[in-house]
This record gives structure tokens, sequence and C-alpha cells, in this order.
């Protein structure tokens, strides 16, 4: 049995929410913020948990304030807002595709905006920012290149799932011809960034990456009761006085926007936007899209596997989409028996 809370506002506003996914928000936050603070003081010059608090806190030396507010924090920042971006627009896509492979990996939105980064640096030999634009670019190309290619009365989900698997395999097969095209320096550098990496990220990728999140999180939310109607069907959604093409496309063109704005500030970090939904709905076992629960899941699995990827390997520091490429293909596999044994596929 469900046990759910209701909050009121003096304005007569109410919202109600399940007691065990407020419970898992939560945890997941907390496990989101000792991870950073760990990571923050994992490195050549080790930090306690203890004085990292309190540098944050700005009592800190000059030493450990330049390591952690200048070179550190940055990066932990960017690995949070990359892996709730992520967390989030894989749940957007899921829930429209009505499908747990319909992420942002599967449906060819990372490898379009890796086409756009591909391009910046192999054919014009561009700087990281206009890398950055090139991904974002590309990523928006290739999300509306889906929706028109996938778009006969509207946009459902399994022909979504089948279109973005066909734009991945020819976008894949363009990066290739790309990466074939490029001198030796530019190829190194391009699969470098095609990994998914958090190094040498600074305050130049965390503003806009937190401005895009401060306008897309709090629309998506506020559409997310039309979302949830949206999962029980299309024309009951009607009857419920749901504009359903409207809100499934507005919140596609979110969940692009996350998904390429993510891949812009750390490349093609693989599987945190099929994973993190999944996760974060068995451990609600709630039903619908389960948003606000993903981005945080998605937050704690970037930081959680760039220590890993920093430290679980002795002296070899890994990019962190190694690490996430590795556990979720192997997620992605027992997703695919448990799904055929159900048969849902």
């Amino acid at each position: 049995m469900k046990t759910t809370l209701t909050l009121r506002t003096p304005g007569g506003l109410s919202l109600r929410t399940d007691v065990r996914a407020l419970v898992v928000v939560v945890a997941l936050l907390l496990a989101a913020c000792a991870a950073s603070v760990v990571l923050i003081g994992t490195g050549d010059f080790p930090i306690s948990f203890g004085d990292v608090l309190k540098t944050l806190a700005g009592n800190g030396t000059a030493g450990q304030d330049f390591v952690v507010n200048e070179l550190r924090l940055p990066r932990v920042l960017v690995g949070l807002l990359v892996g709730a971006s992520l967390g989030l627009g894989g749940a957007l896509f899921q829930s429209i595709s009505r499908n747990p492979l319909g992420s942002p990996d599967v449906l060819g939105l990372s490898q379009g905006a890796t086409s756009g980064a591909l391009v910046v640096i192999v054919l014009l030999s561009g700087t990281a920012a206009q890398v950055t634009v090139g991904a974002l670019a590309g990523g928006l190309v290739t999300g509306l290149a889906i929706h028109l290619l996938a778009w006969k009365q509207g946009v459902h989900g399994y022909r979504l799932v089948l279109v973005g698997i066909g734009v991945s395999a020819v976008v894949t097969a363009v990066n290739g011809y790309l990466l074939t095209k490029a001198d030796l320096v530019d190829a190194t550098r391009a699969v470098v960034w095609m990994t998914g990496s958090l190094d040498g990220r600074d305050w130049s990728q965390v503003w806009p990456l937190l401005a895009l999140c401060a306008v897309l999180v709090p629309l998506v939310l506020i559409n997310a009761r039309g979302l949830r109607m949206m999962e029980m069907g299309d024309d009951v959604s009607h009857a419920l006085g749901v504009r359903v093409e409207r809100v499934r496309t507005l919140l596609m063109v979110a969940a692009v926007l996350l998904t390429a704005a993510a891949t812009a500030a750390a490349g093609p970090v693989s599987f945190v936007a099929l994973t993190a939904p999944q996760l974060a709905r068995r451990l609600t076992r709630a039903p619908g899209p389960n948003l606000v629960p993903s981005l945080c899941m998605g937050a704690t699995l970037l930081v959680t596997a760039d220590w890993a990827a920093q430290r679980a390997f002795g002296a070899d520091q890994l990019p962190v989409g190694v690490v996430t490429g590795v556990l979720g293909g192997v997620y992605l596999l027992w997703l695919l028996v448990t799904e055929r044994r159900a048969g849902r596929i």
C-alpha cells in the first residue's frame, strides 16, 4: 500500500507526492552531495572530507581554496549538471516513447551531437567553445530529423524508437567517415572527446549548462502531469483535457536540449540516460515518468562513476565515459533479457 503526502500552500495549491519517492529523492541528493565532496577531495593533493566542507564554506587555506574552488569544484558541478540533464532527458524520452530503450543513446541524439563536434574539430579545427556550439547544433539537428521522420499524425512510441535507431546508424557511419578524413592530431583530439570526459572542465562549462537547466527543469516539471496522463494513451489524455501533441513536442524539445547541452559540456557520456530512469523507477516503485528521481539518480551516477574512473584503477585514470559505458552495457544486456522474458520484445 502506497503512502502519499499532500502539501498545501496558503494560496490553495496542493501537491501530492508518494512518501517512498520523496525518501528516495532525499537519499539520492544526500548521496550525490557526499560523493561530490569525496570527489573534490580526491587527487594528487588530497583534502579530507571536513577540510573540503570548510573550504566550501570559505574557511580553508589559500592553497585549499585554489584547489577546491578553481580546479575541482567546476568539474564536479559539470558532472552533477550533466548527469542530471541526461537522467531527466532519458526519463522524458522513455516516457514519451513508452519504451525503456527510448533513451538518447539509442535514439541517436548523442551520436548527432558527436557529429556536430567532429565537424568543428575535423573540418574547422575549432576551439573548445566552438566544439561545444557544434555539439549543441548537431544534437538539435538530429532531434529535429528524428521528429520529422517519425511524424505521422503525431509521434508514437515504437516508430520514434525505430526511426531513432536508423538515424543513429547513419550518424555513426558519418562519424566514422569524419574520423578517416582527420589528421592525426585532430583525430586524437576527437577520439578523446568522443569517449566522454570531465577532465579540464572549468566555470565556462558550468554557467551555460546551469542556466539551461534553470529554464528547462521547471518547464518540464510544470508539464509533468500531462506527461503522466499521456502514458495512459492519447485518447484518454485527450478526454482528460491534455493537449497531447503540444505537450509531447514541448517535452521532446526540452529533452533534446538537455541531452545536447550535456553532450556539449562533457562529450557523449554513454548509458546514463538509459539507466538512471530505470534505476529510479525500481527504487521508487512508483508509476509515471519519475522525473525528479531520474534527475537525482543521473547526477549521483555520474559523480560516482567519475570517482571510480579516477580511483578504482590504481594509477590509471580513465575518462568517465569508459566507466559508464561498461556499467551501462551490462545493464542494457540485463534489461533486454528481462524485457524478453516478460514478452515485451
